[in-house]
């Protein structure tokens, strides 16, 4: 993981009209300066645009770019496997962006001081963005690195964040519209861990548990999962004792880095930057508590050089674990076995290009998406459903340093949006 730039004005409450009052932080010019040449060969497509460009049939993927100020979109034809790149939408920081699962709200991370979330109302027809907000987080200045993630509950009420600079876990609601309100808790995490980069406590991930009872935090820099109270009426994380039975301690110098809940609530999946490994850990929901079953690399073998894992998702059905190993260019293919949820690698295969940042399967479950950072493209693989197994599709397109990836499904919602007013963003 390359470490975010970032620090922190003081927190409002809910989200703000865009200003173009804030200075710019140092770096923030530096990367505006290095990237004007092709946010200039690359109009930006903007809302005026929007109304005016003709229908399209299609989903939509949003990417955000690491140190490069911009969101880019790309149109996917989930029937025919092929990606059209629509060039930069926003010129925002965007280490992380999400979409929201019903509505056509994007949601942006910041990587400057203050922890920002920008949310866009989408144009399914053009792919355009139109600004409608923007919330800070944080209340103090953090160090580097910035917000690590952003995500939705399962309902989608609440936004979870993990703000890798101060080392706090943060939730906001969200309305039904996709807007958001206040920020509603902070947690602080502490800890650190024998690794340079961990000095400090550093969130990576933010899940709330199937019970939506509690909340895990993947904590890079302690070298833990904290499992902290999560009331979902008030949106709320409550910190319990760092050390006691809720929170689960890693190998020293881990960096846990990811979190997934296999579908029977029993299993979770760790995913450690660092080491390079995933952990199978049984989950007690009635406790909020963590025991360590299994342990397996995700390293090829004899594996030498840089050790890094970035990204891990599962299947629908739960039948199948997905990682990306940036030490290796690789993506691996765990089976998960339906009663135990314990894992078994089924297959490695090469990235596509170089630096598998992140990676997103498409909601119908046949598609896989990989931002290659080093490399500057969004690669395409097919997933076959029935084996799990990933066969590269042999199409990409060119994104200047993508880190993350949104996909909105515009298709299957269309009808959803005819029934929406426009009050829904505004």
């Amino acid at each position: 993981m390359k470490e975010h730039p970032h620090t922190s004005p003081s927190a409002t409450g809910g989200e703000r009209p865009p200003s173009s009052s804030r200075w710019p932080s140092r770096r923030a010019v530096l990367l505006a300066a290095a990237t004007a040449s092709a946010a200039t060969a690359a109009p930006l497509l903007s809302a005026t645009s929007a109304a005016a460009a003709p229908d399209r049939h299609g989903d939509l993927l949003y990417i955000g770019t690491w140190g490069r100020n911009q969101v880019h979109a790309v149109r996917f034809d989930p029937v025919h496997g092929t990606m059209t790149p629509l060039g930069p939408v926003a010129q925002v920081s965007s280490n992380w962006v999400t979409v929201h699962p019903t509505r056509p709200v994007l949601y942006v991370a910041g990587g400057e001081p203050g922890g920002f979330v920008r949310t866009f109302r989408i144009d399914d027809a053009s792919g355009a963005l139109d600004r409608t907000g923007e919330l800070a987080t944080e209340t103090v200045p953090g160090g580097s690195g910035g917000l690590s993630y952003i995500g939705l509950t399962a309902d989608a009420d609440t936004l979870l964040v993990a703000d890798f600079a101060t080392g706090t876990a943060v939730t906001v609601p969200a309305g039904r519209d996709g807007r958001l309100g206040a920020v509603a808790s902070r947690v602080q995490d502490t800890g650190s861990g024998p690794s340079p980069r961990q000095a400090g406590p550093h969130p990576h991930h933010v899940v709330v548990d199937p019970s939506r009872r509690f909340a895990l935090v993947a904590d890079f820099g302690a070298d833990r999962v904290f499992v902290h109270a999560y009331d979902r009426a008030s949106h709320r994380l409550s910190a319990r004792t760092p050390d006691g039975p809720g929170s689960f301690a890693t190998a020293p110098g881990s960096g846990p880095r990811r979190l997934a809940f296999h579908p029977n609530g029993r299993t979770v999946y760790l995913l450690n930057e660092l080491t390079a490994d995933i952990q199978v850990l049984r989950w007690d929901a009635g406790a909020g508590v963590l025991t360590p079953r299994r342990l397996l690399t995700t390293n090829a073998p004899g594996h030498t050089g840089t050790t890094s894992a970035a990204e891990l998702a599962i299947s629908r059905d739960g039948r199948h674990v997905y990682v990306s190993n940036r030490g290796d260019n690789a993506l691996v293919v765990f089976s998960a076995d339906p009663d135990t949820g314990l894992l078994t690698e089924s297959q490695r295969l090469p990235c596509g290009g170089v630096t598998p940042w992140s990676f997103s399967l498409h909601p119908g479950g046949r598609w896989l998406f990989v931002a290659n950072e080093a490399s500057s493209t969004v690669d395409l693989f097919h997933v076959d459903p029935k084996s799990g197994h990933l066969t590269d599709a042999g199409t990409s397109v060119a994104v200047p340093s993508p880190d993350c990836i949104g996909v909105r499904s515009v298709g299957g919602r269309q009808e959803a949006q005819r029934k929406d007013s426009d009050s829904d963003v505004t």
